[in-house]
């Protein structure tokens, strides 16, 4: 997610950790640099000769702390005014009818299908219904989608209106105190007066609590033109955007908030159910300045791991008494919290380093494949596994010995650095696995 933004800009901020002091020069090259990865990216052109402003008004102004070095004092800036442009501060969805608009092939069937996921794990009562008359397959998916997730979908009688539909389904889930009623519409390839006209009715007989469009990142400057005129018709209160895992240059994040003056609500990060995040600013802000997104990262492995369990094994971990078992306990408690390529780019310094890097999940399989072929005394004391038994356990798992070997290898060496660094007092109890991060 927003891979290229974040290479420039961690090539910018290396030039000015050379720079001792902050200097015109400085400032008009850093700037120079930005300008380029923003327009590289696809950011708005208003956008951008906005945000350079404020940036140099800023870098030039008093308000600079002479104790930072030039670098701090610069992404310091770029930091709080990317935040300002992508939205200050999270906003949450609000509790109703909630209508989504957005042209055809978006993914805007599906984002309902994970938002509503999203929603019933927090605990909400959700429904979903769909007043696109014209693609009985797009009312099928969000059926079908609903059926996953565990969500009533409304469905009523044939020959209605969308209009009729909607107001049917609003009705239904005032009866039911839902929540939120995620309400579908139809797309088209492209703007036209006959949706805008369907749009502008179901508005106005439902009075929804949120109207929500739904934009593809990847098409840039594109999607931003037709959210403006989807805007100007409607009154949007909020946009998500898809595929946000694909694009390399995220330019709409940067462009919509200051563009439209709506939020981003949501992002899609991929094509699996659960992959529906909050749009966090600051954490997206973080993230393009290489800092990582440590508390999106503690929150996904609360949501996963429990807490007790953690407890229990970092201690046994942070103290160098762990075994192959626990091992293999916190193996499973990493892939559950998702793919391993994700979970380092939320790390500080490391997301910008995996652009050619291919990170291979499978290899948790073969470690764990490996364990497993062990028998329990051995997950418990490893020192006993011979030549004669790592060819056994080579054999059950489908891997070779010197693949056994280096599992030993690599569990010793852990265990070895545990016990070195609770000698030297460099590490506390943690009351979660992380050190305590983010809470």
């Amino acid at each position: 997610m927003l891979e290229l933004l974040t290479e420039k800009f961690s090539g910018t901020l290396s030039k000015l950790k050379k720079a001792r002091k902050l200097t015109d020069k400085v400032i008009n090259d850093a700037l120079r640099d930005i300008r380029l990865a923003l327009l590289e990216a696809d950011v708005d052109y208003e956008v951008t000769k906005r945000f350079l402003k404020k940036v140099r008004e800023r870098a030039l102004s008093s308000e600079v702390k002479k104790n930072l070095s030039p670098a701090e004092q610069v992404i310091t800036i770029v930091y709080e005014e990317l935040v300002n442009i992508l939205g200050k501060e999270k906003e949450d969805l609000k509790k109703g009818t909630v209508l989504f608009v957005g042209l055809q092939g978006t993914g805007k069937t599906t984002t309902i299908g994970k938002l509503a996921h999203l929603l019933k794990k927090k605990g909400f009562k959700v429904a979903v219904s769909s007043t696109d008359v014209r693609r009985p397959a797009a009312m099928l998916q969000l059926e079908r989608l609903a059926e996953r997730v565990g969500v009533p979908y409304y469905s009523f009688e044939e020959g209605l209106s969308a209009v009729e539909l909607a107001r049917k389904a609003v009705e239904r889930a005032k009866r039911e105190g839902v929540d939120y009623l995620l309400l579908d519409t139809a797309g088209r390839l492209h703007v036209d007066e006959e949706l805008m006209e369907e749009l502008r009715s179901i508005k106005e007989e439902v009075k929804p609590s949120e109207i929500i469009y739904v934009a593809d990142a990847m098409q840039g400057q594109t999607a931003l033109e037709t959210a403006k005129t989807f805007h100007e018709l409607l009154g949007l209160t909020g946009v998500v955007l898809t595929k946000m895992d694909g694009d390399a240059r995220g330019g709409l994040a940067l462009s919509v908030r200051e563009t439209l003056g709506v939020p981003i609500k949501f992002i899609g990060v991929g094509e699996k159910i659960e992959d529906l995040e909050p749009f966090y600013p600051d954490r997206v802000a973080q993230r393009i300045l290489g800092l990582g997104d440590i508390q999106s990262l503690v929150e996904r492995a609360q949501e996963v791991i429990p807490e007790d369990k953690a407890q229990h094994l970092s201690t046994k971990v942070l103290a160098g008494d762990f075994n192959l078992e626990d091992l293999r306990e916190m193996l499973r408690m990493i892939q559950n919290m998702g793919p391993l390529d994700k979970l380092l780019g939320m790390m500080p310094g490391i997301g910008a380093q995996l652009k050619n890097v291919k990170v291979d999940d499978k290899q948790f399989k073969r470690i764990e494949a490996i364990i497993n072929s062990m028998t329990p005394e051995e997950r418990q004391n490893p020192r006993i596994i011979n030549m004669s038994r790592k060819k056994r356990i080579a054999r059950g798992s489908g891997t070779s010995v010197s693949e056994v070997n280096k599992v030993l290898k690599r569990y010793e060496e852990m265990r070895k650095v545990m016990r070195k660094l609770k000698g030297a007092g460099g590490i506390p109890m943690p009351k979660f696995p992380f050190g305590g991060f983010g809470r």
